[in-house]
């Protein structure tokens, strides 16, 4: 079984028992986080898919950790000018394995 789900404006494929970093949730670590955002629900052959979400569609996950990703470094740099700007940027996420699914 799998579902679509939105959360943080992008879409993630989950089943259960997998984990996956979301962006960051206002939840504490070891809380039960519920999506409603469902989009689609599928087993085998059963395919269902809202318009936009599913009426019934939910799907629990627990929160495993907060965290900040690996470093993206940003250089903007022009030739025979002695120009050149440097920056990085770490994003924060929201690591949760997912439950249950309903649908």
């Amino acid at each position: 079984m799998f579902a679509v789900i939105l959360s943080g404006g992008k879409q993630y494929k989950v089943a259960p028992g997998q984990t996956i970093k979301l962006e960051t949730l206002d939840a504490e670590v070891g809380n039960s986080v519920n999506f409603d955002s469902v989009l689609m629900v599928g087993n085998d052959d059963d395919v269902k898919v809202g318009a936009p979400y599913l009426e019934k569609g939910k799907v629990s996950a627990t929160v495993v950790a907060h965290g900040r990703g690996k470093k993206v470094h940003i250089i903007k740099f022009k030739r025979r000018k002695h120009s050149m700007k440097q920056q990085g940027h770490r994003q924060n996420y929201t690591q949760v394995k997912i439950d249950k699914i309903e649908g």
